[in-house]
């Protein structure tokens, strides 16, 4: 694609880093193909390659974001299809969050957006207040019919049945290995996980410590940022990422750290591109490295090996986008559940998205909720005794649509390996 940036633009290294990204698309619109929103809309705007000209227009001639631009731009579910099906190696990951950030700098929202986005962003990224609050949303539940935005009514419904306790297991510690040890690495605990359901982390240090790895749960570790650098927050995402890679290298500079393990798909792709959001400032080294020991718990257990297993269970894998597209890790979750002996299926059109998408699914419900739907349609068609995710953020989503238990890939691998039976198949009996 031909840009028209000026030399003076080209000397931002966000402006030089958006004209590398646009040149290398060739229009040819493969991206169309895979994109969820353009699938439902048939919008050209709402697909990559239409995203891609209205970020190019409002970039090159400087200009403030317009209502036509942001509503397409939000509309974005960054699941990065695009990115895997591209034959250009458009990264279109870096020049939409770029986008957003000019977005957040330029555009005066309407103030109930305003509102919302603001509550978002104070409210999900701490455990202990989106404790409060989903205990206040469960509370207004009943009374959701009686909401007329459908923002709010997607919040009030988004609150579980159930909040689990707290668990003691997500302070900062550090777990012995119960076997010969391997190796040393960092528990990312999360932020609305830790809220939501707390079976994931309990059973992923389970698992971990059973395979000879000391497991190490570090201070000063908060959520990843990647909520609010979806929404364009530059300095509150950089703000988490530094606190984040602070925690981390204390680790790395004393006992040191053979990984940073991540179950929670959508923080491990933001983790993963630390060392690109932090390249230009003080922290750049530090975060590179981050980056490179920051590894999804199924990369991890692919490398540390599980014992074979028969727990001749039949299992839908849905594969997160943050897993699958950002961080392009596609057979090994698949591989591990195998091994330990589940059947293992996958549904019609894996690679689209299930609508959840961070606070997509609060923000657009409308697209989410046809997205879920579809999904869960797919993934029901396989007759699955068990849906396996590895992302809370998808868990949630399908859970709310479907009856068949909705649990985390490593609780299945953590009860398959000697661990206890995960609570959500209660219904499978004994």
């Amino acid at each position: 694609m031909k840009t028209e940036f000026t030399p003076d633009q080209l000397r931002d290294p966000a402006i030089e880093r958006a004209n590398e990204i646009l040149r290398a698309c060739v229009h040819c619109g493969f991206c169309t193909a895979t994109c969820p929103t353009y699938q439902i809309l048939g919008d050209e705007l709402d697909s990559p390659r239409g995203r891609i000209y209205l970020i190019k227009d409002m970039l090159e001639n400087g200009r403030p974001a317009d209502a036509k631009t942001v509503k397409h731009i939000d509309r974005c579910l960054s699941c990065l299809s695009c990115m895997t099906t591209c034959p250009s190696g458009v990264h279109y990951m870096h020049l939409v969050d770029m986008a957003r950030a000019h977005i957040e700098k330029t555009y005066k929202r309407p103030l109930m957006d305003r509102l919302l986005r603001w509550t978002l962003a104070k409210i999900l990224p701490y455990p202990g207040r989106f404790r409060l609050a989903l205990l206040g949303a469960k509370i207004g539940r009943p009374f959701r019919v009686l909401v007329p935005d459908a923002r709010l009514r997607a919040m009030l419904e988004m609150a579980p049945r159930h909040i689990p306790p707290v668990s003691r297991n997500d302070d900062p510690q550090v777990f012995a290995p119960k076997a010969a040890r391997k190796m040393r690495v960092a528990l990312m605990t999360g932020c609305a996980q830790k809220a939501l359901n707390t079976d994931i982390n309990d059973a992923t240090i389970r698992l971990l410590r059973r395979l000879g790895c000391e497991v190490v749960i570090a201070r000063d570790m908060g959520c990843c940022g990647a909520l609010v650098h979806h929404m364009g927050q530059e300095d509150e995402s950089h703000a988490s990422a530094a606190r984040n890679i602070n925690a981390w290298m204390a680790e790395v500079n004393g006992e040191g750290l053979d990984a940073i393990v991540i179950n929670t798909s959508g923080c491990g792709t933001t983790v993963k591109d630390y060392g690109h959001m932090l390249r230009n400032g003080p922290l750049a080294g530090d975060a590179a490295t981050v980056s490179a020991l920051a590894m999804d718990i199924s990369e991890l257990l692919a490398k540390l090996g599980l014992p074979a297993a028969d727990m001749g269970l039949r299992v839908a894998y849905h594969a997160a986008c943050s897993l699958q597209h950002g961080q392009q890790i596609k057979s090994a979750p698949k591989d591990l559940l195998k091994r330990v002996g589940f059947n293992v299926v996958e549904p019609e059109n894996s690679h689209l998205c299930c609508g959840s998408a961070g606070t997509y699914n609060l923000m657009q419900p409308e697209i989410s909720g046809i997205l879920k739907q579809r999904k869960v349609t797919t993934l029901e068609a396989k007759s699955p005794q068990i849906i396996a995710a590895g992302n809370i953020g998808c868990m949630v989503q399908i859970g709310s649509g479907t009856k068949v238990p909705v649990v985390h890939t490593v609780e299945l691998l953590d009860w398959a390996t000697g661990g206890p039976k995960p609570k959500g198949l209660s219904t499978l009996g004994p």
